[in-house]
């Protein structure tokens, strides 16, 4: 998909970098730090605000991210709302059980899932660190 689909469609790719990057728990000073030198936790604001991103900005922040930049371009927040929506009134349950979909399993899920991030940032963190300590010690 093109930026023109996107604008077409409506889409806010830069509400949806937000978004994004709050479901995974990420701070804009760390996207900026991420994306390099000459970004900073305004310029990631300001980012998020853009109806449509550069494709190669893209590719970038979705690689620090971690996810694919379709999911960016694709992200449709109206659409999934009424998606949710009419899947909940055609089908909802007593008990909040949606076909078999149990919204209390999704959150745990997506913690479980925040945790794995979380414990594989603090890893990298510490590997970076000693790193940084054997760098330190050569000089």
């Amino acid at each position: 998909m093109t930026n023109t689909d996107a604008m077409e469609k409506k889409i806010h790719e830069g509400r949806n970098v937000k978004r994004f990057r709050e479901m995974l728990g990420i701070k804009q000073d760390a996207l900026a730090a991420d994306l390099g030198d000459d970004w900073n936790q305004q310029k990631i604001s300001l980012l998020e605000q853009k109806q449509t991103i550069d494709a190669a900005l893209l590719q970038q922040i979705s690689a620090a991210l971690k996810i694919p930049a379709e999911a960016i371009q694709n992200f449709d927040e109206e659409q999934a709302v009424n998606v949710i929506a009419s899947t909940f009134n055609d089908n909802a349950q007593v008990g909040g059980v949606i076909n078999n979909y149990n919204p209390v399993d999704a959150v745990l899920k997506l913690h479980e899932e925040k945790m794995a991030l979380y414990e594989r940032m603090l890893k990298e963190k510490d590997e970076m660190m000693v790193r940084l300590e054997r760098l330190i010690e050569g000089k």
